[in-house]
């Protein structure tokens, strides 16, 4: 399940020039930006001639830009670009590119496709449903709260970064909740420690690699979208200060979920552990942030790479046409 550290490319061996594809227009273009700049310095440093291409800027004249590149790099995240839709496009071009493909971006941006299709792998998920848009949202509360409990976890279906993550307590807070939003889904809230874990895969050789899972503690005990980019209000511990038993689990549950979802050469999972009990997956990650300082890099820094080894392994994993995996 595991394997060594990815070799990092070398000037000359990596294909050029490669188009780094970032920003976009979702509510997570500002983590995809900072990713770009990021991967841009890293892809420079091995030798690799870079252009760079902004989604929202210049997606009129996206396709005139891509006739010339060997390889895109997706250094994006969240809608029109994590959920299949570029992909779609750049297979349709020909253009290879990084991270999963069409399907697995498509149902890992579904938060509850996912997680259907990862339970039914053996991988234990919190209960949850979608919220009814057509109810009234005070019945629907009334009914989520008698199936779920309280509180809960409510979120969008498709959305990363845990954008428009809430946690009702009541019966009313719950109705306000989904009052006028379309697209939601309730989880029972599992209180534990928030743990991602990074899986490395080279479908060419046919090795894993596992990252150290990371530990997220905020005082409110939630990993909230505000959280998430409040470095004063979060503190990182990597590996995950889990039982040794825990590890082992949360490491066999992201191989099976990356594996039964499809996803290629890289994926970061979230899960929930509880106090007792195994852990629970939340959600995918099939293009998570590429920072310097963040999840992903955090995992491959404690597990012996370099932040340029983990660009270098994300930039070969281009090579396999995703149209071919089942």
């Amino acid at each position: 399940m595991t394997a060594p550290a990815s070799r990092p490319s070398r000037p000359g061996e990596a294909p050029s020039p490669v188009a780094v594809i970032t920003g976009g227009w979702s509510q997570e273009r500002d983590r995809s930006l900072l990713s770009g700049e990021e991967v841009i310095k890293a892809l420079a440093y091995l030798g690799v001639d870079v252009r760079v291409i902004d989604l929202r800027d210049d997606h009129k004249t996206l396709v005139g830009h891509l006739h010339s590149v060997s390889v895109a790099f997706l250094a994006i995240a969240g809608r029109g670009a994590e959920d299949g839709r570029l992909q779609g496009l750049l297979e349709t071009l020909g253009v290879p590119y990084t991270g999963s493909g069409v399907r697995a971006s498509a149902i890992g941006m579904h938060k509850i496709v996912a997680k259907t299709i990862v339970a039914a792998a053996g991988v234990p998920v919190p209960d949850g449903c979608a919220v009814e848009r057509e109810a009234k949202p005070r019945a629907e509360a009334s009914r989520l709260a008698a199936r779920l409990g309280l509180p809960l976890i409510v979120k969008p279906v498709s959305e990363g970064g845990s954008i428009g993550l809430r946690v009702p307590q009541t019966v009313d807070e719950l109705a306000d909740a989904i009052l006028g939003a379309d697209d939601l889904m309730a989880e029972v809230f599992h209180r534990g420690r928030s743990v991602s874990v990074g899986v490395l895969a080279d479908e060419t050789a046919g090795t894993m690699q596992v990252l150290p899972p990371l530990e997220a503690e905020t005082p409110a005990g939630v990993y909230s979208y505000e959280a998430k980019r409040s470095r004063a209000d979060c503190s990182y511990f990597c590996p995950a200060r889990v039982p040794s038993d825990t590890l082992t689990s949360l490491a066999l549950h992201a191989v099976t979920a990356h594996r039964a979802l499809g996803c290629h050469s890289y994926s970061r999972h979230d899960f929930i552990v509880p106090s007792s009990g195994d852990p629970l997956w939340l959600e995918v990650n099939t293009l998570p942030g590429l920072t310097r300082g963040g999840n992903l890099a955090r995992m491959a820094a404690v597990g012996g790479m370099t932040y340029e080894d983990l660009i270098a392994h994300i930039l070969r994993g281009a090579v396999t046409d995703r149209r071919a995996l089942a």
